[in-house]
């Protein structure tokens, strides 16, 4: 089964300067070794350096480079543009999908001298990351570093294994199934729901909230199946659809991701099937072409954002493509980089100790409406959006250059899929 264990605390102790004994990972792009050393004050000519850690090979491999191009085409983009001035350069890593490789990652990182790290495929891998900065800052006072969490959406992050050192750009399972549950219990038509998901701490949130949620706001929905398998392992999905067509199933419910997603769509076109679908990850790579491939087809997604932006980021999405001809959706870059820049000019210096101080609490105007850094537990707090895959009509983005797009149907503001937090926050005496 797919490594996604979380890994414990004691094999992070290491992560202390020269007692870190994890091989070196070797970065996707070489970077040029240097001392970790205190940030100068912020400045017009300083280059602020972000280590990706993500899969840049193995199944979710094209994700991972979608998103290390997303990284580094919104660092380029608002490079000497935020009210800091300082420039961005992202670097990637690939940490193969695998916490144990994660923390090698992060070594080299550190190596290298990066002080910013940015890891969103995967909790698991998040978990050990988020784990192995901490212990790292508490024995290196002076040379923090900071971890933004762009798409590890396991709510433990901000809750109980929340850390003042990491800050999630994305929202977690929990708000955007209360998001996602808010709009199906309005749906008449959803009466019979099957749960398919990946075995991991994601797959299995993703259908605890949805149960919870449906049973508070419509408890006449059945759940008529329900199903985990391993995560990036599973080759055929065609078993698992015939046990969604022998259900009776009206709507499925799935947070599955990447290949996981791609798979079990092309197994329901090749069964005829064409069930509804209420999923997270529909517009990532992969998914929207399979999505075309079995003609037109009802599925919805709940995200921070959708294809059809207007205004800067729509603009950004129509250069991101005539540069790469590949979609720019992870918006959690231009949020990042956003909020990265303008925490930096509050704290008047790129020093992480001193920015992880000013992004609590921080908001930028987004691209749709405010963002807030909230300080409690350094969860973002942002809009949510349910999206429909349908036709693009002209003047509409073609997702994955296949005709279709996902449309915008409902906005929920940020208090909508706001959940609180259990998060005991520990900062640094001197904070």
């Amino acid at each position: 089964m797919f490594a996604f264990r979380h890994v414990t605390v004691a094999a992070v102790l290491a992560l202390s300067g020269a007692g870190f004994a994890f091989a070196q990972a070797t970065p996707a792009k070489s970077a040029p070794a240097a001392k970790p050393a205190a940030a100068p004050a912020a400045g017009k000519g300083e280059t602020v350096r972000i280590a990706f850690m993500d899969p840049l090979s193995g199944p979710f491999a094209n994700v991972g480079q979608n998103q290390l191009k997303s990284w580094q085409y919104a660092a380029e983009h608002f490079s000497g543009k935020t009210p800091s001035g300082v420039k961005f350069e992202v670097v990637g890593f690939d940490n193969k999908n695998s916490p144990q490789e994660s923390l090698n990652t992060l070594k080299a990182a550190i190596d290298q001298g990066f002080r910013y790290v940015a890891q969103g495929n995967g909790s698991g891998s998040g978990l050990a990351i988020e784990d192995a900065v901490a212990k790292y800052n508490e024995r290196n006072p002076g040379k923090e570093l900071i971890y933004f969490n762009y798409a590890a959406v396991d709510p433990a992050m901000t809750n109980e294994k929340c850390d003042y050192w990491h800050f999630r750009l994305d929202a977690d399972t929990s708000m955007k199934m209360e998001a996602l549950t808010s709009f199906m219990k309005d749906q008449p038509q959803v009466k019979k729901v099957y749960i398919i998901g990946q075995n991991y701490s994601h797959g299995q949130q993703v259908a605890k909230f949805f149960k919870d949620a449906i049973k508070r706001k419509r408890p006449d929905v059945q759940i008529v199946g329900e199903d985990l398998h391993p995560i990036g392992q599973v080759k055929d999905f065609s078993p698992y659809v015939a046990k969604i067509k022998q259900s009776g199933a009206d709507t499925i419910v799935t947070g599955n991701w990447g290949q996981d997603l791609t798979l079990l769509v092309k197994a329901m076109n090749d069964a005829g099937l064409k069930t509804p679908m209420y999923t997270y990850y529909a517009g990532v790579t992969g998914t929207p072409t399979a999505l075309a491939a079995g003609g037109d087809s009802e599925v919805y997604v709940v995200a921070y954002g959708h294809a059809n932006h207007t205004g800067e980021l729509g603009q950004m999405a129509n250069e991101f493509h005539k540069k790469f001809n590949d979609d720019y959706y992870t918006f959690a870059t231009y949020n990042g980089i956003q909020l990265l820049g303008a925490a930096i000019a509050k704290a008047g210096s790129s020093e992480p100790a001193k920015v992880a101080k000013a992004l609590e609490g921080l908001s930028v105007k987004s691209f749709a409406g405010d963002v807030t850094m909230r300080a409690s537990d350094h969860q973002l707090q942002q809009t949510m959006f349910i999206t429909k895959w349908q036709k693009a009509k002209k003047g509409e983005y073609s997702v994955e250059n296949t005709g279709y797009t996902f449309v915008p149907i409902k906005q929920l503001d940020p208090y909508v899929s706001s959940t609180p937090t259990s998060c005991q926050m520990k900062r640094p005496s001197a904070s």
